[in-house]
């Protein structure tokens, strides 16, 4: 991947892998030192993660827990900074553990340095879809 790859570009293609459940793929979008946030993370749950490898374990699972099936109404703005964007976009698809609809409103503030992820604070609302006795979309693993 070139090392120019605007923010924009690397948060649309990230989407693209997610759509096709290709996380190793969208594992591979982030910086070795890479750090997604939760600031709403509830109680259990985690709220940062820090580091590639971290994101790739909370994210392994993913596709058996949320079957993503678009992302309709995504806003990219630019910040005064060149290498952070805001994101507002719907998420859209079902919840595999319970087979019941899925429709999330997420905003995320995303920094990208020499074409990878950097940070990631993701401002979505976990407790949508947890099921009582779970945690994440009907997963009991954390």
């Amino acid at each position: 991947m070139p090392t120019t790859t605007a923010p924009a570009d690397l948060y649309r293609r990230s989407l693209r892998l997610l759509l096709a459940k290709d996380i190793p793929g969208w594992v591979d979008l982030w910086a070795d030192d890479g750090v997604m946030e939760f600031p709403f993370a509830p109680p259990g749950w985690p709220e940062r993660l820090e580091g590639r490898q971290a994101i790739a374990t909370y994210m392994r699972d993913y596709p058996d827990r949320i079957d993503l099936h678009g992302f309709p109404d995504v806003r990219i703005l630019e910040s005064t900074d060149p290498g952070t964007i805001v994101v507002e976009m719907r998420g859209v698809g079902r919840l595999v553990a319970t087979d019941s609809p899925f429709e999330m409103t997420y905003i995320a503030v995303v920094t990208v340095q020499d074409g990878r992820f950097t940070s990631y604070r993701d401002y979505w609302n976990p407790l949508a879809v947890q099921t009582p006795g779970t945690d994440f979309a009907g997963s009991n693993a954390r």
